[in-house]
């Protein structure tokens, strides 16, 4: 750790003319470029990278580990043939594998288990030219919007450090946010890219399930195949995503994992002129959406508009219905007894506490509280409440069942 610490702070003094604003403030388009071209060196730019990186992460602890780079990077410079993110530092969040290193999930019984090989998706990485360079924060289990978990503490915002960066992917979006990388790699079930990418002022794409591979990303609960997870870029522009999702779905990704839709990148529909049919709603009638996210919606739809596309608004149907019935039933299918098994002798991160005891309710108290939560409500979505009480109080009843 030490050695960690020190290469970066004294690497600038060994090469005086590098200048770190400069190479940090590049969009990764241009920093591509001027990596392929050798104007810059990837050991120059990983090492402003890793400098920049550990001082973002004594401001809001977004940072799990830094593993071992020397090796990728000699890698890198022995090959003549540059991919497309050659020398391109990448931070990966907590639970994608990477060899020789931990993927923890914030929980205490992962700390024993060190990940044998890489995962897929940091192989087509590294075959990419790209750097993993920085492990980020996580909460505990994942399951949760914020970023805290009893093993590496809490993560803060960057923008503000009295405020959450989001999550599950929050050390993502306070290292890029707070310019330590350049490019990250998150996973999304339920917001988890989206949210950070939103509290952090960020661009990020959760694409569709298993467009990326999953194998060698670890979860804590096993068997969730209603609601998949998928894994996906944040940066700080949109060309930074479409340039990354460019460089992962290439052969080495649809060899490596026979089970990811052999589809490359279509540079031809991204590039198009072609005027589209957008749909959007600033609503779904379930969740409320504070002003400024409906702000944003009108802000976006009016830029569409603006450079020539047609913007058609929708109501999403059945959301109530999705919501109660597909989500609620199937996440918590076993009456949560998969996910609280995952906190059996772990201490509750504060951040958790409240959801992790209502799935310890007994079923009488969630009936109870279904029966009477909308007589003192005032709010809409709190009458929503009333079916999910009575959803969880059956899957508890159900978990009793042997199928």
């Amino acid at each position: 750790l030490e050695l960690l610490l020190w290469i970066p702070l004294t690497f600038p003094l060994q090469v005086p003319s590098v200048q770190r604003d400069a190479i940090l403030s590049l969009p990764l388009l241009e920093l591509t470029g001027r990596l392929q071209e050798w104007s810059l060196s990837p050991r120059t730019v990983l090492y402003t990278c890793l400098e920049k990186a550990l001082e973002v992460t004594q401001q809001t602890n977004c940072l799990r580990h830094y593993p071992e780079c020397e090796e990728q990077l000699q890698e890198i410079e022995r090959h003549k043939e540059k991919g497309l993110l050659y020398g391109i530092p990448v931070s990966i969040k907590d639970h994608i594998s990477h060899k020789g290193h931990l993927a923890t999930c914030g929980l205490m019984q992962c700390l024993v288990t060190v990940m044998e090989e890489d995962s897929v998706l940091v192989k087509v990485l590294k075959k990419q030219g790209a750097i993993p360079f920085a492990m980020t924060n996580v909460p505990q289990s994942l399951f949760s919007y914020e970023c805290s978990n009893p093993i590496f503490g809490q993560t803060l915002n960057p923008l503000d450090p009295q405020r959450s960066p989001g999550g599950s992917s929050g050390g993502e979006g306070a290292l890029i946010a707070g310019g330590g990388s350049i490019l990250g790699m998150g996973s999304d079930m339920g917001g988890s890219i989206r949210l950070p990418s939103s509290f952090c002022g960020l661009c990020g794409l959760k694409p569709t399930a298993e467009r990326l591979s999953l194998s060698g990303v670890t979860g804590p609960v096993n068997g969730i195949l209603a609601v998949p997870c998928a894994l996906g870029p944040m940066a700080r522009d949109v060309d930074s995503l479409a340039l990354c999702m460019k460089a992962l779905l290439c052969q080495e990704m649809f060899q490596l994992d026979p089970s990811t839709p052999p589809i490359p990148f279509n540079e031809e529909i991204y590039s198009s002129s072609t005027p589209l049919r957008v749909g959007y709603y600033d609503t779904d009638g379930y969740f409320p959406l504070p002003p400024c996210m409906r702000r944003a919606v009108k802000e976006t739809r009016s830029a569409l508009q603006a450079a020539g596309h047609q913007l058609v608004p929708f109501s999403p149907p059945w959301i109530p219905y999705v919501m109660n019935e597909l989500f609620m039933k199937t996440f918590f299918a076993d009456g949560s007894c998969a996910f609280l098994d995952v906190f059996t002798g772990n201490i509750v991160d504060p951040g958790l506490k409240s959801q992790v005891n209502s799935c310890k309710m007994p079923r009488l108290v969630k009936k109870l509280l279904a029966l009477l939560k909308p007589q003192y409500s005032t709010q809409p979505l709190e009458h929503q409440t009333h079916p999910l009480w009575l959803d969880m109080a059956e899957n508890s009843e159900l978990s009793n069942l042997h199928i």
